[in-house]
């Protein structure tokens, strides 16, 4: 697992940098080039459609193992912030373990928390 994980970020930070972009497109090119060679055969169509099919196929797993690996690092450093503040609510830790209907119920307390307090600043703003 560990590995992996390594691997992926490796993967992920080579691939996601411009060079990687610039040798895929020459590879295109140099495939769209050997066409006439080849007479645009079923064998020289294949070959891209493969290579294709293979590199996003496994891509699908890098890019989601560095996203779960993004979201589990800002998750901690929220939870940190939260922690961190007196004024926070510390019942707000780990709420991505909750249900959808208990995000959905909380989403709507806060929602009113903010129309009570627009509804707030828009007196005080009245009364000034």
């Amino acid at each position: 697992m560990l590995h992996f994980s390594r691997f992926a970020k490796l993967m992920s930070r080579m691939l996601g940098h411009p060079l990687a972009f610039c040798l895929a497109l020459l590879a295109v090119v140099i495939w769209g080039i050997t066409g006439p060679i080849f007479h645009f055969s079923d064998t020289w169509q294949l070959v891209i459609n493969t290579g294709t099919t293979i590199i996003t196929f496994m891509m699908v797993f890098l890019i989601q193992n560095t996203q779960n690996r993004d979201s589990e690092a800002m998750q901690v450093k929220l939870d940190e912030i939260i922690r961190a503040l007196k004024s926070a609510d510390n019942s707000m830790l780990n709420i991505e373990d909750m249900t959808e209907k208990e995000l959905e119920k909380l989403q709507k307390h806060y929602e009113h928390m903010a129309k009570q307090a627009q509804h707030h600043l828009q007196k005080r703003k009245g009364t000034s």
